[in-house]
């Protein structure tokens, strides 16, 4: 399905800025449809007297009359007249008697969407009827709340110029919502925005009371109490506001949103959007701890593996038999691999390693090692990319295995050489090549049969915690490559 810039750009020659204008209210108009109890469909003319509609909203307060999805679909000006008096009359139209939609009785309204001093689009607002619905204070303030709101779109006020970037976090209006008058004072506050002010520490009812004072009496901090109760008195002034958190005396967190109501510029009060956070905050600490935790423990593995590879060293020197110096060189390697791993990962946040940093510092040190005996040097191409704990440290020991491997068994004592580490990634896929330039596989070799310790470490990795592919061939100039593929789809 189109997105509405891909509808505004193929059908309409609408300007950058009213198409800006268009995403705002669409941005915003979930809390014209929940304050309504109405879907919202947003309609722009065609040039053969038609409208396209172009996106398409449901309120979660009451029962949808749209089920279908509307976007993409035309209508005319006989089916659906109020669209084109909207246009041509520049304001609110509302059909005289209901009609039926898919066996559902529909009353509709037509909002026009003004941008400067033209009428850029209409919204359809369609309330369901089927279901009968008893005026309460509850939906009585909703409805006089939506029709501010309505109004000043037909005005062009509504949403502001500006684009609030946390539209999408903010509080809805199911979570709280609180009707002030001209001079600040409660006219209606909605049962879970009575809740959240009873559990920041406010014991009786909001009604009658001047909330920007109140506020400010309730938060903790003194700087957000002024910042909460400065953005209610700027609503009531005109001037929205982004969403703002604070913490009250007592421990309980509320955002907070103040909307002003100004139809037909004349001050109307204001709307604010309150949601009880305390809950969700404390679970965010509860697993902020817990992540540092994980890294503590990370950063404890690579301390005490530098240890063990440390021990490693302090025991080679005391050894004479060459072939066991050459083994515990082999361990310290290993354990140093592994260590650098969980270096990486006591400074990541989401147990995901950037293994191209691995890599980098890996392969300084199978150069160092190989300059004690060859001049062979290593070379990394292409990227490896950021990838799951889970394969960063198997795949870091292949590896350093491989590059390990051709050292040992590529090039003779002295000979200069160039392994090259090269990595191809995909959606699916992680492609990596290992290549040297050296005398090439010996006659009859098989990966599956070999002895060395090293290529069997590897296999079992690459089968058992990777789930790959590894083979090893000659280069038709000459040298061995070795070819791992690891399936990245499915991972984290």
């Amino acid at each position: 399905m189109s997105t509405l810039t891909d509808l505004l750009a193929e059908h309409t020659k609408l300007s950058g800025a009213a198409v800006d204008h268009l995403q705002l209210v669409v941005a915003e108009w979930q809390l014209l449809s929940d304050l309504s109890f109405a879907d919202f469909l947003m309609y722009v003319p065609l040039d053969d007297d038609k409208f396209l509609c172009v996106a398409q909203a449901r309120p979660t307060t009451a029962p949808t009359a749209h089920p279908e999805d509307v976007v993409g679909s035309e209508v005319d000006s006989d089916e659906h007249p109020q669209l084109r008096r909207a246009m041509d009359e520049s304001r609110i139209c509302r059909e005289e008697d209901p009609r039926w939609h898919l066996g559902v009785p529909v009353r509709r309204e037509t909002i026009p969407v003004r941008l400067g001093t033209q009428v850029i689009a209409v919204l359809s607002r369609s309330t369901n009827l089927a279901v009968p619905r008893v005026p309460s204070p509850l939906e009585i303030s909703y409805l006089g709340s939506a029709a501010d709101l309505c109004q000043m779109i037909a005005d062009g006020t509504f949403p502001a110029p500006e684009p609030s970037p946390d539209v999408h976090t903010s509080p809805r209006v199911g979570d709280g919502l609180i009707r002030l008058d001209p001079s600040g004072a409660v006219v209606f506050a909605s049962p879970n925005a009575l809740s959240a002010y009873h559990r920041m520490g406010h014991a009786s009812d909001l009604v009658g009371v001047h909330l920007a004072p109140l506020t400010r009496s309730l938060i903790g901090d003194p700087f957000d109490a002024t910042e909460v109760a400065q953005r209610i008195r700027q609503a009531l002034d005109g001037q929205p506001s982004m969403r703002m958190e604070a913490e009250s005396r007592r421990g309980a967190a509320v955002l907070f949103r103040a909307l002003p109501l100004r139809p037909r510029g004349q001050a109307a009060g204001a709307i604010v959007l309150c949601r009880d956070v305390t809950e969700v905050r404390r679970r965010d600490r509860a697993l902020m701890s817990k992540d540092a935790t994980i890294r503590e423990i990370h950063h404890r593995v690579k301390n005490n593996l530098q240890t063990v590879a440390a021990l490693l060293r302090l025991q080679s020197r005391r050894l004479s038999n060459p072939e066991a110096k050459e083994a515990l060189a082999e361990s310290v390697r290993r354990v140093t691999s592994i260590a650098l791993v969980h270096e990486t990962l006591s400074m990541s946040v989401d147990e995901r390693v950037d293994l191209d940093d691995v890599v980098d510092k890996v392969i300084p040190m199978m150069s160092d090692v190989a300059v004690t005996e060859t001049q062979v040097k290593v070379r990394r191409e292409g990227g490896f990319g950021v990838v799951p704990a889970e394969i960063a440290t198997p795949l870091v020991m292949v590896l350093t295995e491989l590059v390990q491997n051709a050292f040992e068994h590529a090039y003779a004592p002295g000979q200069r050489g160039e392994v090259v580490v090269h990595s191809e990634r995909s959606a699916k896929w992680l492609d990596v090549t290992i290549s040297d330039d050296g005398k090439g596989l010996p006659p009859g070799f098989s990966l599956e049969r070999t002895d060395r310790l090293g290529l069997q470490i590897v296999r079992t990795l690459v089968d058992s915690e990777l789930r790959g592919s590894l083979s090893l061939r000659r280069r038709p100039r000459g040298g061995t490559e070795a070819v791992l593929r690891v399936p990245l789809r499915g991972r984290r």
